[in-house]
C-alpha cells in the first residue's frame, strides 16, 4: 500500500470513528451545568440568528438579537424547530418555551454564547413533555459585530449548535 494512501486512510478512520465520539462527550462549563438532571437527547441545529438595528438609550445604533430560527437535526432528519420565545417544537407536535438562565462564552469572538435554559411552558404529550432544561453548546458563528447604520434594518447570521434536552431524575 502506498504510504500516502495509508496515512489518508488512517486520518479518515480517525475522523469517522474517533471524532464523533469526542463530540458526544461535551465538557459543559459550570455556568451552564444542570446538576441532577438526565440527558434526554442532543439535536444538532443549523440556522440563523436574526438581528435588528436599534438605538440604545443614548441613541447610538447597535445590533440587537431579534430572534433565532433553526432546524434541529438527528440522524440526518429534521426532528424539531427552534424559534423566538425562545421556543422549540418537535415534529410530533409537542412544544416548549424556556427562559435563558445563564451563559458561558463561545469558543471564539464570532461564536454565540453557550446557554442554559429553564423550561417554563409545555404543550402536548410527545417528546418534549418531560423536558425541564436545555443547554446550547458547541456553537459556531452566529455573533454579529460592527456598527449598524439605519434603525430598523435587519441582518441574518448563520450559526450551528447542539441543543441538549434534559429532564429531572425520577
Amino acid at each position: 500500500m502506498n504510504f500516502r494512501l495509508g496515512i489518508s486512510l488512517s486520518a479518515f478512520c480517525f475522523a469517522t470513528i474517533i471524532l464523533p465520539v469526542a463530540r458526544a462527550a461535551v465538557e459543559v462549563p459550570p455556568a451552564i451545568a444542570v446538576p441532577g438532571e438526565v440527558k434526554v437527547a442532543t439535536f444538532h441545529a443549523e440556522g440563523a440568528q436574526i438581528y435588528e438595528c436599534k438605538p440604545d438609550q443614548s441613541n447610538k445604533l447597535f445590533w440587537m438579537l431579534r430572534e433565532p430560527i433553526a432546524s434541529l437535526i438527528l440522524d440526518g432528519k429534521t426532528v424539531a424547530f427552534h424559534s423566538t420565545g425562545p421556543s422549540w417544537q418537535h415534529v410530533d407536535g409537542s412544544a416548549l418555551k424556556a427562559k435563558m438562565v445563564s451563559a458561558a462564552p463561545g469558543a471564539t469572538f464570532n461564536d454565540i454564547p453557550w446557554l442554559k435554559f429553564e423550561v417554563t411552558e409545555h404543550r402536548g404529550d410527545g417528546f418534549f413533555a418531560r423536558v425541564s432544561a436545555i443547554q446550547r453548546v458547541n456553537t459556531k458563528s452566529g455573533a454579529l459585530q460592527g456598527a449598524c447604520e439605519s434603525a430598523g434594518s435587519y441582518r441574518s447570521v448563520p450559526y450551528s449548535a447542539d441543543y441538549i434536552f434534559l429532564r429531572k431524575r425520577i
